[in-house]
């Protein structure tokens, strides 16, 4: 039987930091290059947008550092707007990461897998005489339900799953980066060529849309703080393992799509999404082109196996203060878990793999989750103005005014370049307020 309970302190700083790597490294950086260079047709341009992508990451890692040692508890923005804000915009990120922010990740990560475990074995779909879109999202939703069945039985198992497959994935990027570079065909020429951009108006649109889509391969980098309830030491650890993380990501991102650029010609990588067996067919080829395809499939298992331990916890925060329903609260006798939050994560990404294209739910995801993190970041702003920060991280207030105004360009340029999905998420967003005051009222009267 399920009860109302408290999570357990019981994760140090190395599998914290594996949940945070593997939260980041996941469908983005084997997925998004492909549609960047469609954007904006230079290679150089496109490096330097994910650099800054890094350091925009790194100012929110600094920001949240400072955030969870003050706050640390579950719920990550939930959290944090709601105790230094106001519960309302506090309900609207939780409510944010039930619909999208989680659910979401968990689907492009399994869509991901998908794809790539097909492109390495074309075979299966001409022998089951399917589509490939339909059998695309029957293996994606095969994965997600065997991963929610892994992290229904505890957060030890699934973080102990979680380690290893962290270090798989490290293990593959590290070793794609090193292989291509040393006996991988390719050219650095392919750095040269023309660039789509422009210094008129017209030309910062795309650069916008890619720059949240860059975001989005880095979204996770504040993954610490969702399971601040459940961290030994959250004041040090949470801190560290986010600039660690950030750093390594960082670090890998740029020399992966280095990689890329190096192995395949601009004019290839063009709306690509399986830009990683691209990549290796074209420096190693075709067998080994099959094999990395299949390692990336199963190194995404890592970030959708992170998001499925992650999400359950913002629910979980937000139903034991009364913002949500109460069943989401109940923690599993024996695995100690917020079992109902975790299946019902499970069915919300099963949802989203049914309900649209892989690009669909990169641009819809991507604006989504830009909104609320510049509102915890001006928490931060806030917390020092009043005295009531315990941990001072370095660079106030300049990292987090780079965080605040990136932010909020990237989503007034998306907007422009996509109005339509970032309407639906705006309208995402606003939808939760009726639930807000329905849960606030069903919280007065008991």
């Amino acid at each position: 039987m399920n009860t109302i309970g408290n999570l357990e302190r019981k994760l140090g700083l190395f599998p914290v930091t594996n949940i945070v790597v593997a939260n980041v490294i996941g469908a983005g950086i084997f997925t998004t290059t492909g549609y960047l260079m469609g954007y904006l047709g230079s290679a150089w341009l496109m490096l330097v947008l994910w650099v800054a992508g890094g350091l925009i990451a790194f100012c929110g890692a600094l920001s949240y550092g400072e955030l969870g040692a003050n706050y640390p508890e579950a719920g990550g923005e939930y959290t944090f707007i709601s105790k230094i804000f106001h519960p309302l915009p506090g309900f609207l990120s939780g409510w944010l990461s039930l619909i999208v922010g989680f659910s979401a990740p968990i689907a492009a990560s399994a869509i991901g897998f998908s794809k790539y475990f097909v492109w390495a074995f074309p075979q299966i779909q001409s022998g089951l005489g399917i589509s490939p879109v339909i059998l695309s999202k029957i293996l994606a939703i095969t994965i997600i339900l065997t991963f929610t069945s892994i992290h229904y039985r505890g957060i030890i198992l699934g973080a102990k799953v979680q380690n290893w497959l962290t270090m798989l994935k490290i293990v593959l990027v590290v070793g794609l980066i090193v292989a291509g570079f040393t006996v991988g065909k390719g050219s650095f020429d392919h750095l040269t060529g023309s660039s789509l951009f422009s210094g008129e108006f017209k030309g910062w649109k795309p650069m916008g849309l890619s720059l949240m889509f860059i975001m989005f391969a880095y979204s996770g980098w504040n993954a610490a703080t969702y399971i601040g309830s459940e961290i030994k030491n959250p004041a040090k650890t949470i801190p560290r393992s986010l600039l660690i993380s950030t750093g390594i990501i960082l670090v890998l991102y740029i020399l992966l799509n280095l990689f890329f650029i190096y192995a395949i010609p601009p004019d290839k990588m063009i709306n690509e999404p399986e830009i990683g067996g691209l990549a290796a067919g074209l420096a190693f080829g075709r067998t080994a082109e099959a094999v990395i395809s299949l390692l990336i499939s199963f190194a995404l298992f890592s970030s959708l196996s992170s998001s499925i331990i992650i999400g359950p916890r913002v629910y979980y925060s937000m139903a034991k203060q009364g913002y949500f329903f109460q069943f989401a609260a109940k923690i599993h006798p024996r695995f100690g878990v917020p079992s109902a939050s975790v299946l019902l994560q499970g069915a919300l990404a099963v949802i989203m793999v049914l309900s649209g294209t892989f690009e669909q739910i990169l641009i819809y995801m991507g604006f989504s989750l830009g909104i609320f993190p510049i509102i915890a970041v001006l928490g931060v702003l806030k917390l020092r103005q009043s005295g009531k920060s315990a941990l001072k991280m370095p660079g106030y207030p300049f990292v987090q005014l780079i965080f605040i105004s990136a932010g909020i360009m990237m989503l007034v340029l998306s907007y422009l370049e996509r109005p339509n999905e970032s309407l639906i998420a705006i309208l995402t967003v606003l939808s939760g307020i009726p639930f807000y005051y329905w849960f606030k009222r069903k919280r007065r009267i008991s």
